[in-house]
């Protein structure tokens, strides 16, 4: 689950919704090393390392965005995962683009 609002702070302008993509390519040499190392029982760490640094590299691209935007944040972060028929892997990482404002606790 992902905030819609931050506990302490008021939103005082939204820029939209926004996204950060980042995709790779199919590898057959890597896939068929991978799948033979599953066969035999090795573990899957590099399949999630890999989208690890896909999530990784589509939150950074989604943190420029924001900021080209002047947004102080991103709410209501999602994240989308896609497989295409070749193999190749996209994730999307979207939420809203806010600027925020600290309340006083008075």
């Amino acid at each position: 689950m992902t905030f819609e609002e931050l506990v302490g702070y008021r939103t005082v302008r939204s820029f939209g919704y926004i996204s950060g993509t980042a995709s790779r390519t199919r590898n057959r040499l890597r896939s068929t090393f991978r799948s033979l190392g599953m066969l035999i029982g090795l573990s899957g760490s590099e399949l999630l390392s890999d989208a690890e640094q896909l999530r990784a590299e589509a939150l950074e691209a989604l943190r420029r965005r924001a900021n080209s935007l002047g947004a102080d944040a991103v709410i209501g972060l999602q994240f989308y995962v896609t497989e295409g028929g070749d193999g190749s892997c996209q994730v999307v990482a979207s939420g809203k683009a806010v600027s925020l404002l600290k309340e006083d606790p008075a």
